[in-house]
């Protein structure tokens, strides 16, 4: 469902609401959901993704300067996750998780966690059935390895059985439900430019950067054409 759409010149800038069970792709030969049945934009991208059994916030777009800024780990963006854990979780592995922990062979940079209440979140469309008591994690990270934050609570011995990513950077969920989409405000564009330092003044990504958008828009476009990135590809909006 579209709501308020702004078009934002020749570029579109889209919040989708990813629910659960839909691939992070605009094509699937194996026939499963996929965001075309969600968003009939041609020509957008989105700027990392949502494993199927994950929830929440995408943003999509096909202004490949602003892109490249979201997905380069350089400019440390911030992810925010809520995550329902197996077990109480101890103060320890909560510092564990802080400092950094080794997945397949590699230490996770230092990210933000803390246990919260349960979060007022829309049912998911197939119920997270626990054996036993549950934590609720809030965590903000600044890179993204596949999967990461699975393999992260997983290492500290908290397999992960509900994740939705709730906001990236500035950009948030709030008025949406899954499976809804709507364009940027101006406001929301302004506001996520000023937090990639990207100013007014930029050079146009479709002259000067023409061959960087390219590249991106190409890298992107097959990716979602695949349904999957190549193995241990880094993808700093992956989850």
């Amino acid at each position: 469902m579209r709501k308020n759409a702004e078009k934002q010149g020749t570029y579109r800038y889209i919040l989708f609401y990813k629910p659960y069970g839909v691939l992070t792709a605009f094509t699937d030969p194996e026939g499963r959901p996929t965001l075309k049945d969600w968003i009939p934009v041609p020509d957008v991208y989105p700027a990392g993704r949502l494993d199927m059994d994950s929830e929440g916030l995408l943003f999509l777009s096909n202004d490949g300067d602003l892109m490249h800024r979201i997905t380069d780990p350089r400019y440390q963006h911030p992810k925010t996750y809520l995550v329902q854990v197996e077990g109480v979780v101890s103060g320890e592995a909560l510092a564990k998780l802080r400092r950094g922990v080794e997945v397949k062979g590699r230490q996770t940079q230092r990210c933000q966690v803390m246990v919260i209440p349960e979060p007022d979140l829309p049912p998911r469309a197939k119920p997270v059935t626990p054996h036993g008591p549950t934590t609720w994690l809030r965590m903000v990270l600044t890179e993204g390895k596949k999967r990461q934050v699975r393999h992260m609570t997983a290492a500290v011995g908290h397999p992960t059985l509900r994740l939705v990513r709730v906001a990236i950077g500035p950009l948030s969920l709030e008025g949406l439900t899954p499976g809804e989409w709507r364009d940027l405000t101006p406001q929301e564009l302004a506001l996520l430019k000023r937090s990639l330092r990207l100013t007014d003044g930029r050079i146009p990504a479709m002259s000067a950067g023409n061959a960087r958008e390219s590249r991106y828009r190409n890298a992107a476009r097959q990716s979602s054409n695949r349904g999957s990135r190549p193995s241990g590809a880094d993808d700093p909006v992956q989850e």
